[in-house]
């Protein structure tokens, strides 16, 4: 039997351990999509317990709680920050299988020294631990970042944001790390919300456009993406319940928008209408100006309705979508490949099953750039050992996985850089296997740039950023 997560935690042959410890365990990381607020790096916050790092906005560990017959009181209500982490420390032994409870001792053992294992009996001994700990200088979030060998961060920012705080730290000469905006334009597509016209008010203002129209609304979002782009974004995302491809001509959008700016009731017909024109014109854009696209799709939100009453959004209750849009998909990339203006692309479905569409589709628009079009790393409730196998697998097996960009935090945890390490094993362990069951040659230099590539190289070069490759 091995000892619990030990060396070789997850590297089950020789192959396997050489991969891991002589060529991925020390890349750095490059996180190209996070949630994490990029104040709190500017400040330098030291946090006071270890549940504000835990479980302050953590919906992954809500979930389980609440699984485990935890009250709302030790979740997201009023109870003591001890009282909570000792409510955290009673579900995770039933957490058998979980990422998360591997995610948990990887943080504890990297950022604390903590040897042992979390559970309610060594709750206090962990408290104490922890929170002396994070009292030192070292764990401030800068020092986090550094200690974790991170080189760059992109944040997720909203088109009316200021980035006043990605500008201080780009003029703190102490802080060497890249802080980047991402450019999330989820609220000015989502014209069937009833804050859209509120919304669009405030892109007005900080645009100096009126937007009345549909030719305003993009002149309007074309000078937040030259602000962006002067604070050194490159990066977009995309939040989708599902992708869609409705085509609708310039008058009908114009229609669509006027009610929605009078926060009239916009129909699905007219909802998917409008965020087609909406989804083509930026990728247009960000083709122009040479930004990435990323769509996430495939999540049905906020699925309890009591709870979101008296929580919010983001808050623990959504779920994978189970529409499966592989012939949408295609036809929206078809559009833009009319007049070759699809950019660099990453698409990320919540829905296992749609990685071998996915896979069959991003074959269909590569062309000039190793792997223009990728398909994103396992994600959310796909981020665990056979998620990521699986998303792999089905990539190698439909496509050059030696071109992969690998792992993102995607994550509003300072302490959640372990998942790198985590899926740099799983990834190991899976190109480990093959070699030594003969399906890949042990070609130590070609697995060498295929892993470090995998690892951190791969996304260096296909984002441009100002960063050294590893070699």
């Amino acid at each position: 039997m091995k000892q619990f997560m030990d060396k070789d935690f997850l590297l089950s042959t020789d192959m396997a351990k050489t991969l891991y410890h002589d060529f991925a365990e020390n890349m750095p990381i490059l996180d190209y999509h996070c949630h994490i607020n990029p104040q709190e790096i500017y400040e330098d916050r030291k946090f006071d317990t270890i549940t504000q790092v835990w479980l302050g906005g953590d919906h992954y560990k809500w979930r389980q709680m609440r699984s485990n017959g935890v009250d709302e009181k030790y979740v997201t209500g009023d109870s003591t920050d001890r009282e909570k982490f000792q409510a955290w420390a009673e579900t995770m032994p039933k957490l058998i299988g979980n990422p998360l409870y591997h995610w948990s001792h990887l943080e504890l053992r990297k950022y604390f020294g903590y040897q042992g294992y979390l559970n309610g009996d060594t709750a206090e001994e962990v408290w104490n631990l922890c929170n002396m700990r994070l009292q030192e200088d070292s764990m401030t979030v800068r020092n986090l970042i550094k200690q974790s060998g991170v080189t760059l961060i992109c944040t997720t920012d909203d088109p009316v944001d200021s980035l006043e705080w990605h500008k201080k730290i780009a003029e703190d000469d102490t802080f060497d790390v890249q802080v980047l905006p991402a450019w999330r334009p989820d609220k000015a597509m989502n014209v069937e919300k009833p804050a859209f016209g509120a919304y669009m008010a405030q892109l007005s203002q900080v645009s100096g456009v009126q937007i009345t129209d549909f030719a305003s609304l993009k002149e309007a979002l074309k000078k937040r993406m030259a602000f962006f782009a002067s604070m050194g974004c490159c990066v977009s995302d995309h939040a989708l319940e599902y992708v869609m491809y409705a085509p609708a001509a310039d008058s009908e959008v114009d229609a669509i928008l006027a009610k929605g700016l009078k926060g009239e009731a916009v129909s699905k017909e007219e909802e998917l209408k409008f965020k087609t024109a909406f989804m083509l014109f930026v990728a247009r854009e960000y083709n122009a100006m040479g930004w990435i696209m990323q769509i996430h799709y495939g999540c049905k939100r906020d699925n309890n309705g009591y709870m979101f009453e008296k929580l919010g959004a983001d808050t623990g209750f959504d779920c994978i979508n189970n529409y499966a849009p592989s012939a949408q998909m295609a036809d929206f990339l078809n559009a833009l490949s009319t007049n070759n203006e699809i950019p660099k692309t990453i698409l990320y479905s919540l829905n296992p099953n749609d990685n071998a569409s996915i896979g069959t589709i991003i074959g269909c628009f590569q062309e000039k750039f190793p792997g223009k079009i990728q398909q994103g790393s396992a994600w959310w409730f796909n981020d665990h050992k056979t998620g990521m196998t699986e998303q792999m697998t089905s990539l190698a097996n439909l496509g050059c996985l030696g071109n992969f960009i690998g792992m993102l935090t995607d994550s509003r945890s300072f302490l959640s850089y372990t998942r790198h390490e985590y899926f740099r094993r799983i990834l190991c362990n899976l190109i480990g296997d093959w070699v030594e069951n003969g399906e890949y040659p042990a070609d130590m230099k070609a697995l060498e740039e295929i892993v470090k590539g995998i690892c951190y190289n791969n996304s260096v070069k296909y984002f441009g950023f100002k960063l050294d490759e590893v070699k």
